[in-house]
């Protein structure tokens, strides 16, 4: 509240600046979660098929995608001088490497739900492995920071969005969704700020962006239908059709999310231009606060 006052009252430029950019907190939490068998329906995401196969095949490349951003921005690390930066590069990593091993126990049950979560951990492995051989460190520093962006902006969606967090259902994927959420927002703009910090230009950000942008949907589509195509129950047509449909109004392709998105590519942009300042505390007490629903996850 202090913030949108102070926007609207005309403060001065350097002390609006100063003001948007304290950073919130980045700190790895000591947490788990447990997928016993039987505890999860074959259509996790509240019986839908297309938006379980989505989620599984995002969920497969998060392990493998959360090391190649651990290199991206350790690689840079000693050139870092700011000590708050320095700081947040050091949570970023200790939250990342949490994602990793988290979505690889998810991914391990997805495999024996008939999932192919392995392969495509496999393949991610290979493709990662080939930006990075062929592909200058900086530029994979600006993979990196367009697609923490991409990974802010769904997960700010599933923490504003009612309808999105509706389609997780009671679920312990849901627990763990939620709690990678409020971590992809805590550290949304490490990635990018180291990225400035070494001189990453305009134009390269930019343009990552948009091949990042095409890639990555068209990636999601190709292989949640190879996941489907697997699945005897993608071969009944009213629920494939239903399925489609509802994919349709799916808060997480709405067109503010599509314009969040398009902002990146915007000369000047931050993350940090959309302050998520209350978001943070409101999901802080309520999933780690003295009553949190993710306490008991916490070692």
């Amino acid at each position: 509240e202090f913030r949108r006052v102070l926007f609207r009252s005309g403060a001065s430029d350097h002390f609006q600046r100063a003001v948007k950019n304290v950073k919130p907190a980045v700190r790895a939490r000591r947490i788990r979660f447990s997928y016993p068998t039987g505890s999860l329906e074959r259509h996790f995401v509240r019986g839908d098929l297309l938006m379980s196969h989505i989620v599984a095949h995002l969920s497969a490349t998060f392990p493998e995608g959360e090391d190649f951003f651990i290199r991206s921005v350790r690689h840079f690390a000693d050139q870092i001088t700011d000590p708050e930066l320095k700081s947040q590069i050091q949570g970023f990593i200790g939250q990342e490497v949490t994602h990793g091993r988290e979505h690889r126990a998810l991914n391990e049950r997805l495999h024996q739900m008939g999932y192919p979560s392995r392969r495509i951990d496999r393949g991610t492995r290979m493709d990662l492995a080939a930006f990075e051989r062929r592909l200058s460190p900086l530029t994979c520093l600006a993979i990196t920071a367009a697609l923490e962006h991409f990974t802010a902006v769904l997960a700010e969606t599933l923490l504003t969005d009612e309808r999105a967090q509706e389609l997780l259902g009671p679920s312990e994927v849901r627990a763990m969704l939620l709690w990678h959420a409020i971590e992809e927002s805590e550290h949304r703009s490490v990635a990018f700020d180291v990225y400035q910090a070494v001189g990453g230009s305009e134009r390269r950000r930019i343009w990552t962006m948009r091949i990042i942008r095409l890639t990555f949907t068209l990636n999601v589509a190709f292989f949640a239908t190879v996941s489907l195509l697997q699945d005897r129950a993608s071969y009944h047509p009213v629920r494939l059709f239903r399925s489609l449909a509802r994919l349709r109004h799916s808060p997480f392709i709405s067109r503010a999310v599509l314009a969040r998105l398009r902002a990146y590519t915007r000369p000047g942009f931050h993350p940090d231009d959309i302050d998520n300042t209350a978001l943070l505390e409101h999901w802080t007490a309520e999933l780690f606060g003295e009553r949190g629903v993710l306490t008991d996850h916490l070692r």
